[in-house]
């Protein structure tokens, strides 16, 4: 979506735009890229007033912000994080993919980011340049790409703010842990160095022992020369 260049009066990279939320799953924004000074998503946001993200390819409205807590949060932890960051409430639920892995993806398949939760609570940390599109218009030829959902997604004009809560879980279980991937790692490592060390000590004490032989012969065979 062109508009994603312009979003909000910013100045974001359409070519990384396209790069991160199309036909990708790994890669993302670099991190503090919302508050780049081309960027300052947070001095563009009216913080007395929720703001609706939309997915920079479809228009579907994705993330609606703040909702349960101060805009002051949201801001914070989002530059603490380097990423727009997005709790349950504040999710689009019905217009919004957590795979079992953690990876996020809107019902239009553009990549959003990744779940990482904290505090017992999924948190959402998502790419702003996949999430800074607007509505699409009637005449847009992207339109068609929302018909083939089968009426699933909630567009725009159905969303009402005021009414509207997202049946998104506090904590889906849904994010890779990597942690504990670490953890296997290192076991696994320090395995694997435990049994050379073995290795090395066993024929250490082997040959240690062997030369010790060698020595009480060649000690024995000069003593009975001597005699």
């Amino acid at each position: 979506m062109p508009s994603v260049s312009t979003y909000l009066g910013a100045t974001l990279n359409y070519q990384t735009s396209e790069r991160i939320c199309c036909n990708n799953h790994r890669f993302a924004e670099y991190a503090g890229y919302l508050a780049a000074p081309e960027v300052d998503l947070f001095s563009r946001l009216d913080p007395t007033k929720e703001t609706i993200f939309y997915d920079s390819v479809c228009g579907l409205p994705l993330f609606i912000a703040p909702r349960g807590r101060t805009f002051e949060e949201f801001k914070k932890e989002s530059l603490h994080h380097g990423w727009p960051s997005f709790r349950p409430e504040e999710m689009v639920s019905e217009n919004v993919v957590v795979h079992p892995d953690g990876r996020m993806e809107s019902i239009c398949l553009t990549h959003l980011g990744h779940n990482l939760p904290q505090g017992g609570m999924d948190r959402y940390c998502i790419d702003l340049v996949c999430i800074a599109g607007e509505p699409l218009e009637e005449d847009d030829e992207r339109v068609k790409i929302l018909s083939l959902l089968n009426g699933t997604a909630l567009e725009r004009d159905e969303l009402n703010t005021t009414l509207y809560e997202s049946s998104a879980e506090t904590f889906s279980g849904n994010y890779s842990n990597g942690s504990t991937v670490v953890t296997i790692i290192l076991y696994v490592g320090a395995v694997i160095l435990v049994i050379f060390l073995s290795q090395f000590v066993i024929k250490f004490v082997i040959e240690r022992k062997k030369r010790g032989k060698e020595v009480q012969q060649k000690s024995g065979k000069y003593d009975s020369v001597g005699v």
